[in-house]
């Protein structure tokens, strides 16, 4: 080693005991390899850069990333894509989807499918696929109809209902038609007298029972449509111990007063028009709870569903109004009074003494299959993150508001999304899911199924679920229910879409947004009213099970019309005719529904960063504690529980959803690994308030913060397991047990609400210091 040092040392010393010249020479080689080692880089970085490798900019570089990686959607494809929805397409579709009855479970709904599934195919989606579950639905006796009757002291009958209801055009004469029923209800042929609770809620029962002293055990109970699901209506008189239930529809909820304006001649409910609908509380198959019902399924009636176990029939208020007639017993005070021409009496017997009613019921459960159509756009960048929307496609008669409304935007939406796509135009980043749901209206059936069964794959990857159940039931002003994550991309939406009413254009009001503020507004946050959903809709799965957010969008009609729902809701009365000629003249509204459907999803589509503002959620959750204390807090405290510490978790999660929203502004969105973060974090926001127990005697129902009501499955509930925990208390179900439950479930509360916080601090110092 010291020899080898030695002999360089002593080379190294002739070369620089040379001439000059060879110095010289020396040192311009030496040089020249410098400078041509330079120039190659800057050829290879600028002369043959990727034209779609990005130029530094605010932040770090990463070598070989695509612009196209971090690109924002193109605003400009917005304009296209709103653009090309087209009214008489959209009017084309529904004739098409309101040819016939399509029942769940029948061939006509299955027909539907296919249908649909073709249209998918030919508009250029990259995959469609049919997926069929084998569930249990319900079904009247074609042979045997149901019917209610009145029978003297010698059992001679009096009078009967009629089993159908009137063909008033030729759009209802069709063959497939079912008659009024109600799903899921027991059978039976159930005899006794009529007991009137008005609209069949807790506090018409407490009423009976405390200031008239009328006990409803064994009898059948009279109620109207309203104020709470019909399930929930047979569910209480159940626990009341009636023996039956007839429901009808009162003239105050579906006319004007007017019943010389009815259908065909105006879009209110003839006296013959009946409601049908299920019983079943709970979402999905009744006998796979949590789970699909594919081939494979074990299958047993579960306990955590609600299937009626008396026999209950709907009818028309012309029916009622004879039966009400005949009732005795004290007349009512004015709230219950409702619109028939007729004084309205308690009941408990008949003006003529030894009459009763009798209810035929020949309704039965079935097993039969039902269909869901998916079709797929594939996303550019991130096609394993799903931006869902759907409408289910089933009716219980022809359902052109209820729901193929909804299915024929829906129809055209793919259309020109799936050409666009065809065209080499545009692709979205993430992918379009679009939904067609079988079974929606026996109890959210289809989209359950699909849900449980790919629940590993949309659990870890959706993005959103956009619903439209029905695009259109009035044409007042544009209305939204959904989870505060969906807040913003809607709002944005309607700012950029025309008001289709001429008349608020004149006043000033040119956009959606403008009516939607003026006619719903929520004063309080600044902006219209977004209202939190309850159950009644093919959303529930995704919020219930899965924590992803979800919105409920359409037009709808007055609310001081003061109707139920639109007045021809579920009669055999929903047809194309009453939507063309009466509702939707020109299908403008159903166009711009159609617009702003294609808007809020190619938003969340699109957009480099999901259009999820966290601000929105801390707003809605401050909201609800206030609410929840201001209702609740006697009753927490005499518990010995602090609500002092949900302020607390409640102001937690505020502050980091402003520290998150901080971070946003200074990152380097350059960074794909940063953009997929930030939005991993915004995915996961919704899904770290489920509690994977479920709530207090509801395990099929997770999140701690939006859910049903037990009391009404159409409302929402905030806090759902607290509040439905003390109002129980408060009808003295076992108290003792229930006030377990409620310090229970409060720590449960407390602990998600501050892990939900913790989402959204920095990923790599995500814990609190104690």
């Amino acid at each position: 080693m010291e020899t080898y040092t030695y002999m360089a040392m002593d080379m190294e010393e002739k070369i620089f005991r040379r001439s000059p010249s060879n110095r010289y020479l020396y040192i311009i080689l030496v040089v020249g390899c410098i400078v041509s080692c330079v120039i190659g880089i800057l050829i290879g970085r600028f002369a043959i850069r990727p034209d779609d490798e990005p130029e530094v900019k605010d932040g770090l570089y990463l070598k070989g990333v695509s612009e196209f990686l971090v690109k924002d959607g193109d605003p400009e494809i917005a304009e296209v894509l709103m653009k090309n929805i087209n009214s008489d397409n959209i009017r084309k579709y529904l004739r098409k989807l309101t040819e016939k009855p399509h029942l769940a479970g029948t061939n006509e709904s299955h027909e539907l499918a296919r249908e649909l599934r073709d249209h998918w195919e030919a508009v250029g989606l990259d995959h469609v696929t049919m997926t069929p579950y084998k569930v249990l639905l319900s079904y009247p006796d074609p042979d045997d109809p149901n019917f209610v009757e009145l029978l003297d002291g010698n059992n001679v009958t009096q009078y009967r209902s009629n089993t159908t209801e009137k063909i008033l055009t030729p759009e209802e004469d069709k063959p497939g038609v079912v008659p009024p029923f109600n799903a899921y209800s027991a059978s039976g042929d159930i005899y006794g007298d009529i007991v009137y609770v008005n609209y069949g809620r807790v506090e018409d029962y407490q009423f009976l029972e405390n200031n008239k002293s009328i006990n409803v055990s064994g009898k059948i109970v009279f109620a109207r449509y309203g104020e709470i699901y019909r399930g929930d209506k047979v569910r209480l008189a159940e626990r009341w111990g009636a023996a039956g239930v007839i429901l009808f529809s009162d003239p105050n909820d579906v006319t004007n007063g007017d019943f010389s304006r009815v259908y065909p001649d105006d879009w209110w409910l003839p006296p013959s028009g009946t409601e049908r609908g299920t019983l079943l509380i709970g979402e999905g198959d009744p006998t796979t709870a949590d789970y699909p019902s594919i081939e494979t399924a074990y299958r047993e009636l579960s306990t955590d569903y609600f299937v009626p176990k008396i026999p209950c029939h709907p009818i028309g208020y012309g029916i009622a109004m004879d039966l009400m007639k005949n009732l005795g017993g004290d007349s009512v005070q004015d709230e219950w009074q409702g619109g028939m021409n007729v004084i309205y009496r308690f009941g408990d017997e008949f003006k003529v003494p030894g009459w009763k009613a009798h209810i035929k019921i020949s309704t039965s459960n079935q097993n039969a299959t039902t269909y869901n159509t998916i079709g797929v756009i594939r996303g550019s960048v991130e096609p394993d993150r799903y931006v869902i929307i759907g409408n289910h496609r089933d009716a219980w008669v022809f359902g052109a508001i209820d729901p193929s409304s909804g299915t024929a935007v829906m129809m055209e939406i793919s259309r020109v999304m799936g050409q666009l796509v065809k065209s080499g135009k545009w692709r979205p980043r993430r992918s379009i899911v679009f939904g067609s749901w079988g079974a929606e209206e026996y109890g959210i059936i289809g989209v359950t199924e699909w849900v449980e069964e790919y629940t590993k794959s949309l659990g870890a990857r959706a993005v959103a679920y956009v619903n439209v159940d029905y695009a259109f039931d009035g044409n007042f002003s544009f209305y939204a229910e959904g989870t505060p994550l969906l807040f913003s991309p809607v709002i944005k939406a309607t700012k950029t879409i025309r008001n289709p009413n001429e008349t608020e254009i004149a006043a000033g009001r040119t956009t959606v947004y403008d009516t939607w503020l003026a006619t719903f507004p929520a004063k309080k946050f600044g902006r219209p009213r977004i209202a939190l959903p309850g159950s009644g809709s093919d959303y529930a799965p995704f919020r219930d099970k899965l924590g992803v957010p979800i919105i409920d969008l359409w037009y709808t009609y007055d609310p001081d019309l003061n109707v139920l729902s639109y007045p021809l809701y579920h009669s055999v009365y929903d047809t194309f005719y009453m939507v063309d000629k009466i509702a939707d003249i020109g299908f403008k509204y159903h166009t711009t529904m159609g617009q702003i459907w294609t808007e809020v999803t190619r938003d969340l589509a699109d957009s480099l960063l999901l259009p999820f503002n966290v601000s929105d959620y801390s707003t809605v959750l401050n909201d609800l504690g206030e609410s929840f204390i201001s209702r609740f807090e006697r009753e927490m405290q005499s518990f010995g529980l602090d609500t002092s510490l949900l302020q607390g978790v409640i102001s937690n999660f505020t502050r980091e959803t402003e520290e998150f929203e901080k971070r946003i502004k200074t990152a380097n969105l350059q960074d794909p690994f940063v953009v997929r973060r930030i939005n991993d974090q915004l995915m996961q926001l919704d899904r770290a308030f489920l509690d994977p127990a479920g709530l207090p005697g509801r395990k099929l129902k997770r999140h701690i913060l939006f859910a049903d009501s037990t009391i009404d499955n159409y409302s929402g509930s905030s806090f759902p397991g607290l509040s439905d925990a003390l109002v129980e208390i408060s009808l003295g179900k076992n108290t003792t047990e229930q006030r377990e439950i409620v310090k229970k479930h409060f720590s449960v509360v407390l602990f998600t609400i501050q892990s939900a916080a913790g989402t959204l601090k920095d990923v790599s110092d995500f814990m609190y210091r104690r």
